[in-house]
């Protein structure tokens, strides 16, 4: 079974533009993302999705000078191209990463993917039922179920967001949800503001950007320095309907 890993990764984002390019502790944002998606151990391919606007000819140039393939369709119905992509590069499982999650975890991808095959499932996540802190998430979705979804999701948060049509009906999909023995979501992780990027940026300044640090690293940084969790504690997540 062929498993594709689709990151997401567009200029245009709204609290913070330009954020995917955004340096952190010597590299962009998206180097940080693509390498650790690329040490994952279960992925076939990994691909950059962005979109066709002249904008994110920036990204395209980015994916270059990182050796990344990428494939560019619909600015706003992510939905499309995030399904594009996938039949561009045969995949029969893509998993969905977004480009704003720098800590992203390799062995927790390759958890999630294992979960997938090893189960007769659609769809697995770890956002279904959140134990891991946010900004790594990973969602592994058949080809079948993404044709579905990419067929008959009418509404704007349905296409912007990939994979809400598939997960909001249990009747049609198997879905399978990911867990952690303990509950880490009150960590926030995830680059949407610029609070959420003075947080990664310190967490690669005191544990050095050029290891692959593991996600327990970053979680006894903060379970130790109250002040580093306390950079984006009190900023909130855009409800799903509205971003």
């Amino acid at each position: 079974m062929r498993i594709v890993a689709i990151v997401q990764a567009r200029m245009n984002s709204n609290r913070l533009p330009g954020k995917v390019l955004k340096d952190i502790y010597g590299e962009s944002m998206l180097s940080r993302v693509v390498h650790r998606v690329n040490s994952a151990t279960s992925l076939d391919k990994v691909v950059v999705a962005t979109s066709d606007t002249i904008v994110d000819d920036l990204v395209e140039n980015e994916c270059d000078k990182l050796g990344v393939s990428v494939f560019r369709g619909s600015e706003d119905d992510v939905l499309d191209r995030f399904f594009q992509a996938a039949l561009f590069y045969k995949a029969e499982v893509g998993v969905r990463i977004t480009a704003d999650c720098p800590l992203i975890e390799p062995i927790i991808i390759d958890k999630v993917v294992q979960a997938f095959l090893n189960s007769d499932v659609d769809y697995a996540s770890n956002t279904l039922q959140r134990t891991y802190p946010r900004g790594l998430d990973v969602e592994a979705v058949s080809l079948h179920a993404l044709t579905v979804a990419w067929k008959n999701s009418s509404k704007p948060y349905h296409r912007a967001h990939v994979t809400p049509y598939i997960y909001e009906n249990p009747d049609l999909f198997k879905l399978l949800s990911v867990t952690n023995s303990i509950d880490w979501s009150r960590y926030r992780w995830t680059v949407d503001t610029p609070e959420d990027l003075q947080f990664v940026r310190r967490v690669y300044e005191i544990i050095g950007g050029n290891s692959l640090f593991s996600w327990n690293d970053v979680l006894s940084l903060c379970e130790d320095n109250q002040s580093l969790v306390e950079l984006n504690c009190n900023v909130q997540q855009k409800p799903l309907e509205k971003s």
